[in-house]
């Protein structure tokens, strides 16, 4: 993809149940292709849509928004939290990977990670502006990666931008060499937020691939988190993705039952950090193992400590942390960083 991109107008913002729609409907006719020989199995092609999608006059629904703060723990003030936000603009970064000319499938998609800046607050009753577009179509050990961005707006400047990066496992370039690597890439660990988009949060696999070990640390909480955990936060996202729904869905995509949206662990880790994060934040997050539901989990929010080389390397930010207590492997790390005062 080279010169910039055209932006293509949506008249609405469409609903994520119509793209998963869109999604199955497009997967099955590639297995039917595959089945009859018409198709080659595993190659993508090398370029993405030369699109910007944008929505205008995006606005929050007061019901829904007191229900997302309710569920993950955030104060009930007229500030749209920015996992919400999230919320806000997935669905147009959806119907960019829904399209005919975005070379991955939506289904089987894993949310390796997400990065959003919170430049300033956004808050209930601004209209909005959304666009996403992707871009780094990238060759991974394991597949296929590239990220899609969105940017949401309001009065005409930017307040909040998101990057998720996803990977399509099994899935090759067109004419890639093999399963080398991508130098930075990050590492998928097992199988699954998103969450949030496609599949999953994770690798894909049981096993894990990336053999750094993983001493977890002392914990701040502990989550206890039903089977209707991915049923809740469908609710209050929208995100029907049915591996999140019900557990039957889940194993024919290779789960073991029902997995969280990575989304919902990422958000509720940010805010369990609270207002001391302040109104403008960097908020990064790599998805390792999946949440199979009902479970369990161990989580740390605290402070970093710049002594043991964490990520802000200033003690003002807090470093995430959420993990299997049994089997000793991370399902989420990452960190909340305060964005410099001008």
């Amino acid at each position: 993809m080279t010169g910039p991109l055209r932006t293509v107008e949506l008249p609405t913002v469409p609903p994520l149940g119509d793209s998963y729609r869109h999604a199955l409907t497009a997967a099955a006719a590639g297995a039917v292709s595959r089945r009859a020989g018409r198709a080659g199995r595993g190659d993508a092609t090398t370029t993405l849509p030369d699109v910007t999608l944008s929505a205008h006059g995006v606005q929050a629904d007061a019901e829904r928004l007191t229900a997302y703060q309710h569920l993950l723990g955030e104060p009930g003030t007229d500030v749209l939290p920015a996992g919400f936000v999230h919320v806000l603009a997935y669905p147009v970064a959806t119907a960019l990977m829904v399209r005919d000319d975005f070379p991955l499938p939506l289904l089987g998609l894993v949310h390796l990670a997400n990065r959003v800046e919170q430049r300033r607050p956004l808050r209930l009753g601004q209209e909005l502006d959304v666009r996403s577009w992707a871009t780094g179509l990238r060759a991974h050990r394991s597949g296929t990666q590239v990220d899609l961005v969105s940017e949401v707006a309001a009065d005409g400047v930017t307040a909040w931008r998101g990057v998720s990066t996803y990977l399509a496992k099994g899935v090759r370039l067109a004419g890639s060499a093999g399963p080398a690597a991508e130098p930075g890439s990050v590492p998928a660990s097992a199988h699954d937020d998103g969450s949030g988009g496609g599949s999953g949060e994770g690798s894909g696999t049981d096993e894990a691939t990336d053999r750094r070990p993983f001493e977890p640390p002392v914990p701040t909480a502990t989550w206890r988190l039903p089977a209707d955990t991915g049923r809740r936060y469908a609710a209050v996202s929208g995100d029907v993705n049915p591996i999140h729904l019900w557990a039957p869905a889940a194993r024919a995509f290779g789960f073991h039952g029902a997995i969280a949206h990575g989304m919902f662990t990422a958000a509720r880790a940010l805010a369990t950090v609270g207002a001391v994060r302040g109104e403008s934040f960097t908020w990064s997050v790599d998805f390792a193992a999946p949440v199979v539901l009902p479970t369990t989990v161990a989580v740390r929010v605290a402070r970093s400590d710049p002594a043991a080389g964490t990520s802000s390397g200033t003690g003002t930010g807090h470093d995430l942390t959420v993990w299997d207590p049994r089997r000793r492997r991370p399902h989420l790390t990452g960190s909340v960083v305060p964005l410099p005062t001008a």
